[in-house]
């Protein structure tokens, strides 16, 4: 890939050639030494030298870098961590990464694979020999060299005797190819760690899809730590060793060295596998699917003629080789997914502050979506706390959202249908669990003035019942009142997790067999209509103000995760008829209301994959009038809406405003917040947080940085797609954070950072 305008000419005396990569945390160029070596340059984004967390991070992947150079690795040139933009020089390694090789010609199989496992067997026992835990082994970090397989990225490895980062907060990983000590206890993770994350490579490259691969990360997560491996397309001698490796406990699986031996005792041909449909150019990485971890590796790009193909070292971007709207196992429910669902998943999650109509929602009919309630004061008897919400599956993790009503705090999600907090210290009301495995990013329904509705999934060991309800709750006893099957194919059609909404006392939820619209009672549960979808078509509601409004896909394009031509239905909220249709283009997804107007972001597609939003669409539901508007650039990350303000926040911590009315960008500010979700709204801020339960208050005039807090659990950061985790009881900032934590504090006094 050639330089392009204002790339530099030369780094630390070594003169550029060519960009082989570049993404959130920065872009790597080959370059040449005066004897003419090439080399990879990793040049840090200017943004991160002014962060002194990056920085001891960044120095601690050159250290760590250094330490295992050697035969096995992309060995360290030259430095300068201290730099006005740091960078690290290593060799420049000839071949792709195998998440490419597998992709372009499908999985690995006899001596080839056999090599492949014990190479990198030999890579973790030299790394691990010099004390340093790589703690990001994936496919997109493992580059096929005509010498062998060298392992690249150590930009969240460690040395055995140093400090983590993980005290602050962050779990930094790939969930499909971490280890179940990684999601669980960041700070004790060892060498096995590793061990563990190469036998998911083995089963990777002997079959094309990883032992744990999911639609969502966080299902990832739960099978990694709960589930057995799937293994039975692996080559039965290689997939004893690959069993012993993925032992839960790291006691049980083999060292490095005593990993090498079993390896070296295979025979060499491990025979052909059956791919069962995985083949060239379509595999199940899923961790690359959703660019979910902060360090993923680029795409290996064909520099100019004159140098070799190359996988440089990790310039912290997402593998551009992704697909996204796959579905889980057969023993996992199905996640009805779109091509950019993974991008936009559970945008607004279902939680009552997209609901539509009624008095006190903070609908923000012609004002965006607020999560604020209006008053600046304090809950009476407010002190700061912290909680965690116990539900029917304690091991389901990080869904959790909230809604306020009064004094009262209405959160739900994963395995909890709903519960009832006090504001003012977080004490629990009542609670009601929801016992099966729910679909990521579906929270909390809603709630009116005497009702709250959540989602509760079956077990799996009760198939007698529906895979998933909308149940009615008692705000004031807990009480359930009555419940109802759901369908399930919002996220296909709108890309965001909503299949039911609360519209004024009503609540309005997709039949079961996802042919119409239900609406009800919130309390008592009586039907006040049903309104059949349009022929051929599946819809979901989605919620414009004080307007209802159906978005509606073809069939044809639900069953094929690829809906290009919405339209748009104008609900009567009285009768459920649906007006005229309203063709948008697409694909494109609903992001909140701007001045009585419905604001959809057009994605931008690379092929079947999104890659960012590119355009913003108006619709006016009454006058069916549509007005589209080009944004200056594709933006990748999470978006969310305030005040007559689209905002997207990028993986790496990045929040940029944009004027729905015209794409164009009103300011951008640089945050320490990774992943972060948004925004929460009120008291003249805006609130970003991310799965940490880090949050940064910004001014919603210029993206000034008011405070920012340090986080406040362990969590994945790098996500993307999830629905705001900020709430407001008037001054009070009220926090959804990793592991079902509830966090809350005043806005005028957050915690100190540092």
């Amino acid at each position: 890939m050639s330089l392009r305008a204002g790339d530099p000419a030369e780094i630390g005396g070594y003169p550029l050639e060519a960009r082989l990569g570049s993404g959130g945390m920065g872009t790597v160029f080959l370059a040449r030494t005066s004897s003419g070596r090439p080399v990879a340059i990793k040049l840090i984004h200017p943004q991160f030298a002014a962060d002194d967390e990056f920085r001891i991070r960044f120095r601690q992947e050159v250290a760590a870098a250094r330490r295992v150079s050697g035969a096995f690795t992309a060995a360290v040139v030259d430095a300068a961590p201290e730099a006005e933009q740091p960078w690290m020089a290593t060799t420049y390694i000839q071949g792709h990464t195998l998440a490419r090789r597998i992709a372009t010609e499908g999985p690995l199989s006899g001596a080839e694979l056999r090599r492949l496992a014990i190479g990198l067997a030999e890579a973790l026992r030299d790394i691990h020999r010099v004390g340093v835990v790589h703690r990001d082994l994936k496919p997109s970090n493992v580059v096929l060299s005509p010498e062998g397989p060298r392992v690249i990225d150590f930009g969240i490895s460690r040395a055995v005797d140093q400090q983590t980062l993980t005290i602050t907060g962050r779990v930094i990983g790939t969930p499909p190819f971490m280890s179940p000590e990684q999601l669980q206890a960041p700070r004790d993770v060892g060498p096995r760690s590793d061990v563990f994350s190469l036998g998911t490579l083995l089963a990777y490259a002997a079959t094309g899809h990883g032992p744990f691969d999911a639609d969502s990360p966080y299902i990832s997560a739960y099978q990694v730590l709960h589930e057995e491996p799937s293994l039975e397309d692996v080559p039965p001698a290689l997939r004893t060793v690959a069993e012993s490796c993925l032992t839960k406990e790291s006691d049980g699986r083999p060292s490095a060295d005593e990993l090498l031996v079993r390896l070296r005792d295979l025979p060499t041909d491990l025979g052909q596998i059956d791919t069962r449909g995985v083949g060239a150019g379509r595999t199940r990485d899923t961790v690359t699917e959703h660019h979910f971890a902060t360090s993923a590796a680029p795409t290996p790009a064909t520099p100019t003629p004159a140098a070799p193909t190359t996988a440089p070292a990790d310039p912290d971007t997402g593998n551009a080789d992704t697909s996204v709207g796959r579905r889980l196992r057969p023993r996992w429910r199905p996640v009805f997914a779109a091509a950019v669902a993974v991008a936009v998943a559970a945008i607004g999650g279902g939680v009552a502050a997209l609901t539509a109509g009624g008095s006190g929602e903070n609908s923000g009919a012609g004002k965006g979506n607020s999560l604020a309630a209006p008053g600046a004061a304090l809950p009476d008897g407010f002190e700061p706390w912290h909680k965690t919400v116990r539900g029917g599956r304690p091991d389901i993790p990080d869904e959790v959202r909230c809604v306020v009503r009064g004094d009262a705090l209405f959160c739900g999600g994963g395995s909890v249908v709903a519960t009832r907090i006090r504001a003012r210290d977080g004490s629990r009301v009542w609670t009601a669990k929801s016992p099966g495995v729910p679909v990521d990013g579906m929270h909390l329904v809603g709630a009116t003035d005497d009702t709250v509705l959540g989602y509760r999934f079956a077990a799996q060991d009760a198939p007698q019942d529906p895979p998933s309800e909308v149940v009615a709750i008692d705000a004031n006893s807990g009480r359930e009142l009555w419940s109802v099957p759901s369908g399930a194919q919002s996220t296909a059609v709108t890309g965001r997790n909503q299949d039911a909404m609360v519209v004024g006392s009503d609540v309005v939820t997709v039949d079961a067999s996802n042919s119409r619209f239900e609406a009800r009672d919130a309390h008592s549960g009586q039907v006040t209509w049903t309104s059949p979808f349009p022929a051929g078509t599946q819809c979901a509601p989605v919620p414009a103000g004080s307007q209802l409004v159906a978005m509606c896909a073809k069939d044809a394009e639900v069953d094929a995760l690829a809906v290009r031509h919405p339209t748009l239905y104008r609900v009567d909220r009285a009768s459920g008829n649906l007006g005229r249709p309203i063709a948008v283009n697409g694909p494109a997804v609903p992001v909140g209301v701007a001045n009585g107007r419905l604001v959809l972001l057009q994605v931008h597609m690379e092929g079947t994959d999104p890659a960012g939003y590119n355009g913003v669409t108006r619709v006016d539901p009454a006058s069916r009038k549509v007005t589209y508007s080009r944004l200056a650039k594709t933006y990748a990350g999470t978006p969310g809406m305030a005040d007559s303000t689209v905002y997207m926040s990028g993986q790496t911590g990045l929040v940029t405003a944009l004027d729905p009315a015209t794409g164009r960008k009103k300011w951008s500010r640089q945050t320490a917040v990774e992943g972060a979700s948004g925004p929460g709204a009120g008291g003249g801020a805006l609130y970003f947080s991310s799965a940490t339960g880090r949050v940064v208050a910004l001014s919603p005039d210029d993206g000034k940085i008011l405070w920012t807090t340090d986080p406040q659990v362990d969590g994945l950061t790098g996500e993307q797609g999830a629905s705001p985790r900020v709430t407001l009881a008037g001054r009070a900032v009220i926090v959804a954070a990793d592991k079902n934590t509830l966090f809350a504090f005043d806005a005028r006094k957050p915690p100190k950072s540092g």
